[in-house]
């Protein structure tokens, strides 16, 4: 099974390469502004100018690299978003031009139709948001980088594998067991990357559960999820009256995998 880190590295590369052609396609859509500088590219750099596009592909792109950086440097998450949208502006001027504008094809103009500054103004946004893509080549290649979450993360996933062998089985509080131990580990690794003071000398998945939705980490939606997910495992590890059932531990397992994979 490829590894998270070789994984999280493809989709790097893939999309620094889709954000080089989206570049090009901002080139072509503005071939007039930038006439002279496709004039100087050799001809097969202009022939790939001309079939890319940007507004047909950037969506895309955007929600795919969206999740990489809140999963990757959550700390460059708000000015990744900054960079295509900002809803708290007053005007629009060039600094807060964005690249939905672009996208809707609001254009700012003077009383008299005269644009105030030209749309191609979002290829230095998207410059920045691609830039932000680019440096997490350098974080993976570093060796002060810290990949802990990642190969923790591939210990998860084999765990899960054997709490599902063993639900099969019919051995549902060990599958149970685990599940929770792997919700423990990684919502504590969630609040030691989010900086989340963690008082409690032995927190339960409850604890770090209320300090997420405190910290505004979690919606609640999730939160309740997280009740029901801990209230399975205190099933399996201490109710000796009641016994969790395939189907409960089914829905431990599902709810624990979405947990790992989607809270950072």
């Amino acid at each position: 099974m490829e590894s998270n880190i070789s994984k999280y590295k493809k989709d790097i590369e893939s999309l620094v390469v889709r954000g080089e052609k989206l570049v090009y396609g901002l080139y072509n859509e503005f071939s007039n502004e930038f006439k002279d500088l496709i004039q100087k590219q050799d001809k097969k750099t202009r022939d790939i100018i001309r079939n890319c596009t940007f507004k047909d592909k950037y969506n895309a792109w955007y929600n795919e690299s969206l999740a990489l950086v809140k999963q990757l440097i959550p700390e460059r998450y708000e000015d990744f978003i900054s960079y295509y949208k900002q809803s708290k502006r007053k005007d629009v001027t060039f600094e807060t031009y964005t690249v939905s504008d672009y996208l809707i094809g609001l254009v700012v103009t003077r009383g008299w139709g005269e644009e105030v500054f030209k749309p191609s103004s979002i290829i230095i946004k998207f410059r920045q948001q691609l830039s932000i893509i680019e440096s997490l080549r350098e974080r993976f290649d570093s060796s002060l980088y810290e990949i802990k979450e990642l190969l923790q993360a591939d210990m998860f996933d084999s765990e899960l594998d054997a709490a599902k062998e063993l639900n099969k089985k019919g051995f549902h509080r060990a599958a149970g067991a685990i599940c929770g131990v792997i919700i423990e580990k990684h919502l504590h690794q969630v609040c030691i990357t989010r900086r989340i003071s963690i008082s409690k000398k032995n927190p339960a998945i409850n604890d770090y559960n209320e300090l997420l939705k405190n910290n505004n980490v979690i919606d609640i939606p999730t939160w309740r999820l997280i009740q029901r997910l801990g209230d399975i495992r205190n099933l399996c590890d201490h109710n000796k009256t009641e016994e969790p059932t395939k189907d409960d531990i089914a829905d431990l397992i599902n709810g624990t995998d979405k947990i790992i994979k989607t809270i950072f």
